[in-house]
């Protein structure tokens, strides 16, 4: 039948979607311009302060905020693993890679926190808010970067944008999930004694979803660092460099030891992002 003629394409989507890009592109390029200054200066204040601090300053941060939240174990880690990279030369990468994810992931809880808490409260958001969810959660990544860079063109800024997005989802769904785990009962009781609807949540509600929240950050923080090494193909610093580098020229040695020097700021930042959900 015809109808089951796949030989052709009958449906030039592609095309529609270039066109329309085409056209936010050409009308709309300033105001996307606006849209990255605030990440841009964030960016610049973060890399600044951790070029300026001394690297023994920045380990013994960590190592205090291990040692509060994680136990001894976690802190000698991550004392280690801080000494490792900087003795495989890769301090100033690993600085710029640990700016581009707290940036990154602050701008996540700015957005993702309000909307998992309103699609927590609402049903009817939540059927709206799921299947742009789903379509950025399944995404390939790869995928944010081509409109990323027509919107805002290449370099490090560029990459967080595409971080963002790509990290967005966890944080508005365990949020929303902390907030319809909270025991109605405990909500009606808030009610009865005369708690405005802002303080059930500011008091009830969110203190006892704070595990689910804290749960969401630490899963963005780790989707932030897998989108590392795709955001150097886009100029983005850090950690992707030597990995990208690596992969052009075929060098073994130098591709792994970025990829474990991501590894290793990973589970510094997954340990002490559980430590904190845990107290």
């Amino acid at each position: 039948m015809q109808i089951f003629n796949f030989d052709e394409q009958l449906i030039p989507l592609d095309e529609w979607i270039q066109t329309a890009v085409d056209w936010v592109v050409l009308n709309y390029r300033d105001f996307f311009q606006v849209i990255k200054v605030p990440v841009e200066l964030s960016l610049e204040g973060l890399e600044w302060l951790f070029a300026t601090l001394p690297p023994f300053v920045v380990i013994l941060l960590f190592a205090i905020a291990a040692w509060r939240y994680a136990g001894k174990r976690v802190t000698v880690f991550t004392v280690l693993s801080f000494l490792l990279v900087g003795y495989l030369g890769l301090w100033d990468d690993t600085m710029t890679t640990l700016a581009m994810v707290i940036c990154s992931v602050v701008f996540c809880a700015i957005v993702g926190i309000p909307l998992g808490i309103m699609s927590g409260r609402s049903d009817r958001f939540e059927m709206f808010l799921r299947p742009f969810l789903d379509a950025m959660q399944t995404t390939p990544a790869f995928v944010y970067l081509i409109p990323v860079v027509m919107l805002f063109s290449i370099g490090t800024v560029s990459g967080i944008l595409a971080t963002i997005v790509f990290a967005l989802p966890p944080i508005i769904r365990l949020t929303s999930l902390g907030i319809r785990q909270v025991h109605p009962e405990l909500v009606e009781a808030a009610l009865a004694f005369g708690a405005t609807p802002w303080q059930v949540l500011r008091k009830v509600q969110f203190p006892l979803a704070m595990p689910s929240v804290m749960a969401g950050l630490n899963q963005t923080i780790m989707m932030a660092l897998s989108m590392v090494v795709i955001a150097a193909l886009i100029g983005a610093g850090g950690l992707g460099n030597p990995v990208v580098q690596g992969l052009n020229t075929l060098e073994i040695g130098l591709a792994t030891i970025g990829g474990l020097s991501i590894v290793l700021l990973a589970m510094v930042l997954d340990r002490i992002t559980q430590g904190m959900s845990h107290k």
